[in-house]
């Protein structure tokens, strides 16, 4: 990995407005002249995943565990061989499976991707709630206030287990409504400052 190569995995539960924010960093950052390159984990998985005849992001979580796994490990092939700047990757801390919850960065991914930065998006459970409803781009499970708020709780604990794995910092920022611009700028303060 080039030295001078900011890695900066970006999370967030469904509905936190994450892809937003990162689009938003993204054009910031090079607006200020910083080549940035964007990784969406999500739809280099599904360029993977089209091989095995599905079409959409939302079918890969209803994948066995293995198959998962595969696509995982080469999408984190794929993204740390990108180099520029900034990358900033873009996924999710865990998928939500029938099996249960199972983890969007476990450590040989963190490993093979060495992220310099962990941020967790953030946002209310009510302001979740309301985006996944309004969301008509993908196919989203309802759930109910008390499983979005349970998301979150599970989010902040495998931030810093990441943390701990990968030794890069974390980061918790909120993105609530029509905070867009102030979660982008301390996003791009934050990896400008370091």
């Amino acid at each position: 990995m080039e030295e001078r190569t900011k890695r900066i995995i970006v999370v967030g539960i469904p509905g936190v407005g994450k892809t937003t924010v990162v689009s938003n960093v993204k054009n910031t950052l090079e607006q200020t002249g910083i080549k940035t390159n964007l990784a969406e984990f999500g739809k280099i998985m599904l360029e993977e995943a089209k091989k095995l005849n599905i079409q959409n992001r939302d079918e890969i979580r209803r994948l066995s565990i293995e198959d998962q796994k595969k696509l995982q490990n080469l999408a984190a092939m794929k993204i740390s061989q990108i180099y520029s700047d900034v990358v900033i990757i873009d996924t999710h801390l865990f998928i939500n499976t029938k099996e249960g919850y199972y983890p969007g960065l476990p450590a040989h991914l963190l490993n093979n991707m060495k992220p310099t930065h962990l941020i967790l998006i953030i946002a209310n459970p009510e302001e979740i709630y309301h985006r996944r409803q309004n969301d008509s781009t993908r196919v989203r499970d309802l759930i109910s206030m008390e499983s979005i708020k349970n998301e979150i709780d599970v989010s902040k604990m495998l931030i810093s287990c990441c943390s701990i794995i990968s030794g890069a910092p974390f980061k918790i920022l909120a993105n609530h409504e029509g905070s867009l611009t102030e979660c982008t700028q301390k996003m791009v303060s934050l990896i400008l400052d370091t």
